[in-house]
């Protein structure tokens, strides 16, 4: 994937952004790549499952979409709202657990860039920025929960599009959805630099076996699922 690729599908206004909000980073444009291969118009109903920002909710907002993004932040869903204010786009941003917040409902689509970064904490943060990047010692606290959920929560035909790092395995996540019942598969892949979390965690990250010895690049990939 080439960086002008990853750099089209999100709005080019400027993003309000508060303190200790995940900003839109190479795996939110690499997702708003993937979302903008999709048909989107205002049937379509789509759940964005940790908003942070908001970025990728009013891009599908942009297209027609009748969007619902639910973020544990409540700094994500200030800003989330803001951004929609500024933008003129209906967005309806709810607070707390995604699969509480939408109990009942069915969508056209799941939209999400949920917390993948492997941890030495075993269980997830309860506050901090941190919260929306560590997920366990395997990364995979929340996107097992996803893969559990999003069965129920897609309509017949509907789309999974969820991005995460390749240290969480691909693998895993594909055979989780197709347990569930969906056709899962990995859409894109890219690759780049690490981050400041990831360099600080080398050492660990070497000795769970995640990271060879000198990675200095991370690989992303995208997940589509399609309820049968």
């Amino acid at each position: 994937m080439s960086s002008t690729a990853l750099n089209r599908g999100l709005t080019p206004q400027p993003i309000i952004s508060l303190p200790g909000v995940y900003r839109p980073q190479a795996d939110t444009r690499l997702l708003a790549h993937a979302l903008d291969q999709e048909e989107l118009g205002p049937s379509t109903e789509l759940l964005e499952i940790g908003t942070g920002t908001g970025a990728l909710a009013l891009s599908a907002a942009a297209r027609g979409a009748r969007v619902t993004a639910v973020d544990v932040s409540w700094r994500a869903v200030t800003t989330a709202r803001l951004n929609g204010l500024r933008r003129g786009l209906p967005l309806r941003v709810l607070h707390g657990d995604f699969a509480e917040r939408t109990r009942g409902r069915r969508f056209d689509m799941l939209l999400t860039n949920p917390p993948y970064v492997p941890s030495p904490t075993p269980g997830p943060p309860t506050r901090g920025p941190q919260r929306a990047w560590d997920a366990g010692t395997d990364g995979r606290h929340v996107l097992d929960r996803i893969c559990a959920d999003a069965p129920a929560l897609l309509r017949p035909g509907g789309v999974l599009l969820m991005v995460h790092s390749g240290m969480c395995g691909a693998e895993e996540t594909v055979g989780r959805l197709e347990e569930g019942g969906l056709t899962a598969q990995v859409t894109a892949r890219a690759s780049v630099p690490w981050g400041p979390v990831l360099r600080s965690r080398r050492a660990w990250l070497q000795g769970r076996g995640l990271a060879a010895e000198g990675a200095e690049w991370e690989e992303l990939v995208i997940i589509r699922a399609q309820h049968r």
